[in-house]
């Protein structure tokens, strides 16, 4: 209950369509499999054993979401920008949500990569 708590105030100011984009967002990751999500200070992190992904910026009409991989996917239509992370061999992943419909096939194809990298057992 408190981490539903954390998360509305979160949520609190934000647009009505950057929350029915990040509910969309949600819907689809719980159709892969069992996801949890809690704001931090700044972002939304979700995981299923570790952090996977992150909402990290809610704008008027659209939801910046992260993705880290441990290699650069060049090749595709919908990361905006893939950035090293200073001090780590991973590669962040932007992409710009702006509908729901910007959820295509390619996109949920990397969602369900790190999907599947969240679920790695640590030991």
């Amino acid at each position: 209950m408190d981490n539903n708590k954390s998360l509305s105030e979160f949520l609190q100011g934000k647009s009505a369509m950057s929350i029915e984009l990040f509910d969309h967002f949600v819907s689809c990751y719980q159709q892969l499999g069992d996801v949890k999500f809690h704001a931090t200070k700044t972002m939304i992190a979700f995981s299923s054993r570790i952090n996977f992904a992150y909402i990290i910026q809610f704008g008027k009409n659209f939801i910046d979401v992260v993705f880290p991989f441990k290699q650069p996917y060049e090749d595709n239509l919908c990361f905006r920008k893939i950035k090293p992370v200073p001090g780590s061999d991973d590669y962040n992943h932007h992409i710009r949500i702006y509908y729901k419909e910007d959820i295509n096939d390619e996109v949920l194809e990397y969602m369900y990569m790190a999907y599947e990298n969240g679920n790695v057992k640590l030991c």
